[in-house]
């Protein structure tokens, strides 16, 4: 359809004007702004300055500076190359040596310095930043916030292709970035578009799974399950190809765990891309000047706010707790949140019981063995060591499910689920002192706040048997300890002197499906199941998918 011509002051006379500018506002058909329809497809807690992340790592001042200062300069300068920019950059380490912090603190000083084009931190405990789905629309968000010219062009691009976030990375990298790029880049020749774009814990992102949408009941089938590296892949080879699109101006940091993806991908032999050299945080830097540091000022503040002599915490004890550090800043800081969270032992006495843990071996090729040996004694704190950790991987496996919505995870919820006595404090008890491992809310949040690890190495740690030992749970008992307590739920939601809240019930109703609880479990006894049932058909649950395990007709 051709555009109409449009007059402007059509029969006026003597109209003067030095500077008329006109605004241009692009509507989608249905006549919603395209940049909104693009912020509805974003994950806004992924960006770093997001009300999610107020409580994330940063570097304590004068720490991380070697490296902040190497990574700036990188993303201004390049690393010297005169033909071919190197535009990716791999910022690696171990779990615990503060990949996150560097990035979030870098990512502010280049705000500070004007140089700041997108951020997308990814995390294994968020709904929205543990998978790849708003990955890019996140990126074209922040970019059309960047520069006005880019703005304008990403609009025109989602009016042009209204079925844009359907589509794959890879055609959402090329139609919301590169496209628009190029459209400036035709009409301005020479971009003064520069900056970096920071991409962190890429290794935290989880696979989405895909199901069939066209058969239901027994017949539906899905493809076969993603692996969380091939989801992972994806992303490198989507930031891939647009660094190697001429019109593509910025630099890419990504920070990684040095995982088996990242480092095929990344290795010169077997990909011919020319990345800037990578940076491994535990070998090109020794960070034990810096964990010292840490040390001095947060002792500092505790001898102030428990009146301790100077003495208390001598140089000695700090190069003592460096060495067991082994250079990781999650040793430092699990150290620390033990020593302020509210025991009923002094920090004199805490203290002395992280320096007096000894390990159970002569000799170890464990170097996570100090971090491990922590996490022990600060578990073993809980009046109940097994069941506390039943309840960790459970929260875990819960917050994991792939089909809940953010507000049914509430702590509230989920002591509801778990206690043997939803009305009791058993969570308060197990979980009490645990504070340093897990950040719990306080009781006047828990209907609307979450439990969340401080870091990801706790998972680790009781995932692995050959670092935790009697501690491990394998995956599928895990799975049994939930049904069991669903089932209990259950049965009290049959009796009717109980009740329970909305927001439970809503849980209770997808929480057989979400975590595919009926496919390797007993069946719930009859009164419970009967309560269910009925609490499934109130919320609309596709009732086939257990016919096989509580003989339910699929006509219901």
């Amino acid at each position: 359809m051709a555009a109409p011509n449009i007059e402007f002051f059509s029969g006026a006379q003597g109209v003067q004007a030095e500077r008329i500018k006109f605004v241009t506002k692009f509507s989608s058909p249905a006549g919603i702004d395209p940049l909104e329809r693009l912020r509805a497809e974003i994950a806004p807690g992924a960006i770093h300055d997001s009300k999610e992340r107020c409580d994330a790592p940063k570097c304590q001042s004068e720490t991380r500076v070697a490296v902040q200062d190497d990574l700036y300069d990188w993303i201004m300068n390049g690393d010297g190359e005169s033909e071919q920019p190197r535009k990716i950059k791999w910022v690696t380490g171990p779990a615990g040596s503060g990949k996150t912090a560097i990035m979030g603190s870098l990512s502010e000083r280049c705000v500070e310095g004007g140089v700041l084009v997108a951020t997308f931190f990814f995390s294994s405990w968020s709904i929205g930043r543990r998978r790849k789905t708003a990955f890019v629309t996140t990126i074209a968000h922040q970019l059309a916030q960047h520069h006005s010219d880019l703005r304008e062009e990403i609009s025109r691009a989602i009016i042009a292709n209204p079925d844009i976030f359907d589509k794959n990375l890879h055609v959402q990298m090329r139609v919301l970035v590169l496209g628009p790029l190029h459209e400036i880049g035709r009409r301005q020749g020479v971009s003064d578009l520069r900056g970096a774009i920071v991409v962190d814990g890429v290794d935290e992102c989880e696979a989405e799974q895909y199901q069939d949408t066209t058969a239901t009941g027994l017949r539906s089938k899905s493809p076969p399950l993603r692996t969380n590296g091939e989801d992972q892949l994806e992303i490198l080879q989507v930031l891939q190809m647009a660094s190697s699109d001429p019109s593509f101006p910025f630099r890419i940091l990504i920070a990684s765990r040095p995982e088996r993806v990242f480092r095929e991908f990344f290795d010169p032999e077997t990909n011919p891309t020319p990345f800037a050299r990578k940076l491994d945080l535990h070998k090109d830097y020794n960070a034990d000047d810096d964990i010292t540091l840490f040390f001095e000022v947060q002792f500092s503040r505790i001898r102030r706010r428990y009146n301790l002599p100077d003495s208390w915490a001598s140089s000695k004890t700090i190069r003592a707790l460096v060495e067991k550090a082994s250079g990781q800043f999650i040793y430092a800081a699990t150290v620390i949140r033990f020593l302020n969270t509210d025991h009923r032992e002094p920090p004199e006495a805490l203290l002395a019981s992280v320096l007096n843990l000894e390990s159970t071996w002569k000799a170890t090729s464990n170097p996570l063995e100090q971090l491990d040996m922590l996490y022990t004694h600060i578990l073993e704190s809980s009046p109940d060591l097994p069941l506390s950790v039943w309840w960790i991987r459970s929260i875990d496996m819960l917050r994991h499910s792939p089909s809940f919505e953010r507000d049914r995870f509430t702590a509230s919820n989920i002591n509801m689920l778990l206690q043997t006595d939803p009305e009791s404090s058993e969570a308060e008890h197990l979980l009490g002192p645990l504070h340093s491992l897990i950040r719990i809310p306080s009781p006047s949040d828990q209907a609307t706040a979450q439990y969340e690890l401080y870091h990801k190495s706790l998972l680790d740690f009781l995932e692995d048997p050959n670092r935790c030992g009697k501690l491990n749970i394998p995956w599928k008992e895990v799975k049994w300890f939930i049904w069991d307590r669903f089932n209990r739920a259950c049965a009290r939601g049959s009796d009717t002197r109980f009740s329970y809240p909305e927001s439970f019930l809503a849980l209770l109703a997808h929480l057989p499906q979400s975590l595919s609880l009926f496919s390797e479990s007993p069946p719930p006894t009859p009164a419970g199941a009967d309560w269910w049932v009925s609490l499934a058909i109130e919320h609309k649950q596709d009732l086939c998918v257990y016919e096989t395990h509580i003989s339910l007709p699929c006509d219901l």
